[in-house]
């Protein structure tokens, strides 16, 4: 079976320094596609890559909107967007816990995802046609981990919002 020819294609990966971000960034590029990459600790590329590459925090809506902005400036419409930042901390019994930081990996791992959803459903309406939205999750959504709770509840959001 051979792969569908991406050259030319433009996709946004967020949360793209590292892991699963940064390989189908890596796999991407290979294959000839245009990137949107953005991770709030810096992002290495190949030189010359031409992507577009931003620090920020996905649970900016503003950043994420101008950044979205920019790479549909820089490299046109966007064919697949790939909500993949996410944050495994606080990993800790839920009584110690602080709500500060249970609000805050709730926000990136959840809200983000809302937003770079409604950003790219909204920038796909906008210029009409079709595109692909790949929402990343995990089975913390279904298997509980000792420790998690912060990250099986957001990502079971993530589940519900998909």
């Amino acid at each position: 079976m051979s792969l569908p020819d991406l050259k030319g294609r433009v996709a946004v990966i967020t949360g793209a320094s590292r892991g699963l971000g940064a390989g189908l960034a890596s796999d991407f590029l290979a294959r000839g596609m245009e990137l949107g990459l953005c991770a709030r600790s810096a992002i290495e590329l190949p030189e010359g890559s031409g992507a577009i590459v931003e620090q920020l925090d996905v649970s900016d809506e503003a950043s994420l909107e101008r950044f979205t902005q920019r790479v549909q400036e820089h490299l046109g419409d966007i064919d697949l967007w790939v909500n993949n930042a996410g944050v495994l901390d606080p990993i800790s019994p839920l009584r110690d816990v602080s709500v500060e930081s249970f609000r805050n990996h709730v926000d990136i791992n959840l809200t983000g995802v809302f937003l770079g959803t409604r950003i790219y459903v909204r920038h796909v309406r906008a210029r009409g046609g079709a595109g692909v939205l790949i929402n990343v999750s995990s089975g913390a959504a279904w298997m509980a981990y000792e420790g998690w709770s912060a990250y099986c509840a957001a990502k079971s959001g993530v589940e519900r919002l998909t």
